[in-house]
């Protein structure tokens, strides 16, 4: 079935990540005070990473059993993140050597370093590859995603063999590896649940805690009906989030938002029924999350900085309504007209891939 809130959580959630980037270029004292609020938020994209292995496990846990299930499983997950993924980074790679041609002068010489183009084209670039983001930076995303698809068959084996227990304990596991892999040092940002260069590691134990929320959704692990407990669980998050409680606190809640929107919404799937018009734009959540700094550079870096800002004619505030609704046209022209058919080209099914279906599968 199709998970209408969930959609919406990502939606508002690739809009807070889009607009805390822009907000960098606020002037004076508002680039401080306005990102450090919404920096606390960030852990929301450990939910992008739970919705997502939630996704993956409810729609593909039991077929991924051979070889050749595999491979099919990889290329369509491939098709869906690597065509904008490759046309954002062509983007980078363009204005990277548009400033080595002395053209103009660009700042963090680090995210224009024409070495880690291989990377990028590998996706590996969350690898722990490299200590810095560059060229499209929040594509470390996409790298951590096919992270996950590649180790994603672990996990229904693992349900398989010692069930939900096996997966929690494996799970848990695996976070105290990573807590002392963060004592150790071996996170360059410190923790990791702050990890991006080395994000594919932290999206991992996100990927298979939504595999287990799935699992116990699937097996009706409890009778939950309505929306309101995950709704108050997400609201907890994000209060944990606001006021700087423990992240793993953070983490729970998320996790248990998760599973309680995952039962009440599959227990009624008609409750939600007033949501699906905004289907259609709550599908380009990745769209913006990998246009917006495509936007960031054109709208903000030249259009602002070099043309607009030095006038005065219009606020900064103001002007920042046109690079969002930027992002958000860009991303739903993608995803309306190449998007789909591109990803359906690339996975051998466009003949039978229609624009409903390209919905569902977003």
């Amino acid at each position: 079935m199709h998970f209408r809130i969930f959609d919406c959580w990502r939606f508002a959630a690739a809009l807070l990540v889009m607009t805390y980037h822009f907000l960098f270029f606020a002037p004076g004292q508002a680039a401080y005070t306005e990102t450090d609020l919404l920096f606390r938020l960030l852990p929301l994209l450990d939910m992008f990473f739970m919705i997502s292995g939630f996704v993956i496990m409810s729609r593909y846990g039991d077929r991924i059993d051979t070889l050749p299930a595999y491979a099919t499983f990889l290329r369509r997950r491939i098709a869906r993140l690597y065509p904008l993924h490759l046309l954002t980074l062509a983007f980078f790679v363009g204005v990277a050597l548009i400033g080595r041609a002395g053209f103009v002068h660009l700042q963090l010489p680090e995210r224009w370093d024409l070495h880690a183009v291989p990377l990028h084209l590998l996706a590996i670039h969350a690898w722990g590859t490299t200590n810095a983001l560059s060229f499209n930076y929040p594509s470390w995303s996409v790298s951590a995603e096919i992270f996950c698809y590649l180790l994603f068959p672990l996990v229904p084996f693992v349900v398989r063999r010692a069930g939900a227990l096996g997966l929690t304990l494996t799970l848990a596991a695996y976070v105290v590896g990573l807590e002392i892999a963060s004592r150790a040092g071996f996170f360059p940002s410190g923790h990791w649940t702050t990890a991006d260069t080395y994000g594919a590691y932290r999206a991992l134990a996100d990927f298979m805690a939504g595999g287990l929320a799935s699992l116990l959704v699937t097996r009706r692990a409890l009778n939950v009906t309505s929306h309101a407990p995950g709704l108050v669980s997400l609201g907890l998050a994000v209060a944990c989030m606001v006021w700087q409680i423990d992240v793993h606190a953070t983490l729970l809640f998320l996790f248990g938002a998760i599973l309680l929107i995952g039962l009440s919404e599959s227990a009624r799937p008609d409750s939600t029924r007033a949501l699906a018009p905004a289907m259609k734009l709550t599908c380009v959540s990745f769209g913006i999350y990998l246009w917006h700094p495509v936007m960031e550079t054109l709208f903000l870096s030249i259009l602002w900085k070099r043309v607009i800002e030095p006038t005065g004619w219009i606020g900064f505030h103001a002007y920042l309504v046109l690079p969002i609704l930027a992002s958000i046209l860009v991303a739903l022209l993608w995803h309306y007209t190449l998007d789909g058919r591109i990803a359906a080209l690339l996975a051998g099914t466009h003949r039978r891939t229609a624009p409903a279906a390209r919905l569902a599968n977003a």
